[in-house]
């Protein structure tokens, strides 16, 4: 066994870059002499977070600076740079600058979320290095160069409450010809006056995750795109361009009158969407092709036209592989169990409601009937705290239906997740 004043330091500094935080490490560095080396020239990970100490919050602004400033400039091997401090307002550009500046040549990671003032800009501090991952929060990018600002080895983008022109937002996805992860949360995006669409494009973009915008046309070109993941947005027109690459598609309370990922969906294996008003024979043709569809999750969907059914033999016929199958009792109306055709591969079945009836026992036993395959159910209920007798007995009502119906399946797996 290896004792511990044995270890070579390039171990003992991957063991304080798991700590990861900056507190932890200092106080781990001053063991020995052997550790402190370790802390200087081989500590790759550092962490400011408000959560980790609560001293952070008694210091002043300047104090704080000084404190970082003292930590960093102690390394010589940062890799990796997080600072999150939530109760910070803003720091001073001097100390920011210089630890983008000391770190630059190091640095593969950088989260920041502490405004500057005077605004600094880190895209153009952090470009033409070998930053593969940048984190940004609650600052503004402006002036994006890319024939100048380039990021040749940048993967992994977040743009949190930053404030950024359309323009300069599709300006740095061009500087960045190796970016696979962007997510952009809450942006405020600045349109020109003659500008009512917000184009992307990339050459290697697999994952995109937007949360809470709001444009009126959204028009994204990647002919890589894997996964799409929309949340809280209002759109006039979101559209995707590109040669059908797409494997999962996500909508979470998004508002958009037109909806486009292309014809090309061969390759879309999930499908979820949820809080979302749709037109639902123009949804499911463009979903229709996808013959690898293993995920369909339709939960809190409510539909344009009262009069459109979710035809099960269709969703049979058009997606034969598909194992997982989850809906709400909302579209009990609209998802009808006319028909004969078997969801044959079907192993796990999630059902829920809003508001409980006497027939959704019922809807439930139709639908396992459905899944010859069967392994799992998952059963989603909300029960309010002010329960009148009625809404009581419906609950029993229910339990007990389900208790006898399970008697007839008893090699499937059911689970109940009530709030």
């Amino acid at each position: 066994m290896v004792r511990m004043e044995h270890l070579p330091v390039e171990v003992i500094g991957n063991i304080l870059s798991r700590l990861r935080a900056a507190r932890d490490v200092v106080i781990a560095s001053a063991t020995c002499k052997k550790w402190r080396e370790a802390w200087r020239n081989h500590l790759h990970t550092l962490s400011f977070n408000s959560s980790d100490w609560s001293v952070y919050r008694d210091l002043t602004t300047s104090r704080l600076e000084i404190l970082i400033t003292q930590t960093i400039f102690q390394t010589t091997a940062l890799q990796c740079l997080s600072i999150f401090m939530d109760d910070v307002d803003e720091f001073s550009a001097a100390p920011v600058i210089a630890w983008l500046m000391y770190t630059r040549d190091t640095l593969r990671q950088l989260h920041y979320n502490v405004r500057t003032t005077p605004n600094v800009n880190i895209i153009e501090k952090c470009s033409r290095q070998k930053l593969e991952v940048l984190a940004l929060a609650h600052n503004s990018v402006t002036g994006v160069e890319p024939s100048y600002q380039k990021f040749p080895c940048l993967k992994s983008l977040s743009l949190s409450f930053v404030s950024i022109s359309a323009l300069d937002l599709s300006l740095l996805l061009t500087a960045c010809p190796k970016l696979t992860s962007l997510s952009l949360v809450n942006p405020d995006i600045a349109m020109s006056d003659a500008q009512a669409t917000m184009k992307l494009s990339s050459v290697s973009l697999k994952d995109i995750y937007v949360e809470a915008v709001s444009l009126d046309n959204f028009i994204l070109e990647s002919d890589t795109l894997e996964n799409l993941h929309l949340k809280d947005c209002t759109l006039e027109l979101f559209e995707l361009i590109g040669k059908g690459s797409l494997k999962e598609l996500k909508i979470d309370d998004v508002s958009v009158l037109h909806l486009d990922i292309g014809e090309n969906t061969e390759n879309l294996q999930i499908v979820d969407v949820s809080s979302f008003t749709i037109m639902w024979p123009k949804f499911y043709n463009m979903i229709s092709k996808s013959s690898n569809l293993r995920r369909l999750r339709l939960w809190g969907v409510v539909f344009d036209d009262e009069d459109e059914v979710v035809d099960l033999e269709n969703v049979s016929v058009c997606f034969p592989l598909l194992s997982h199958l989850s809906l709400s009792y909302d579209l009990r109306d609209v998802c009808g169990l006319q028909g004969t055709s078997r969801l044959e591969n079907v192993v796990v079945l999630e059902l829920g409601w809003t508001i409980i009836s006497e027939l959704f026992s019922e809807w439930v036993a139709g639908l396992i009937e459905r899944c010859p395959k069967l392994r799992k159910l998952v059963i989603y209920g909300v029960v309010s705290e002010a329960k009148s007798h009625e809404e009581c007995q419906t609950l029993a009502n229910f339990t007990s239906a389900i208790v006898r119906l399970m008697r007839k399946y008893m090699h499937v797996e059911i689970q109940f997740e009530y709030e």
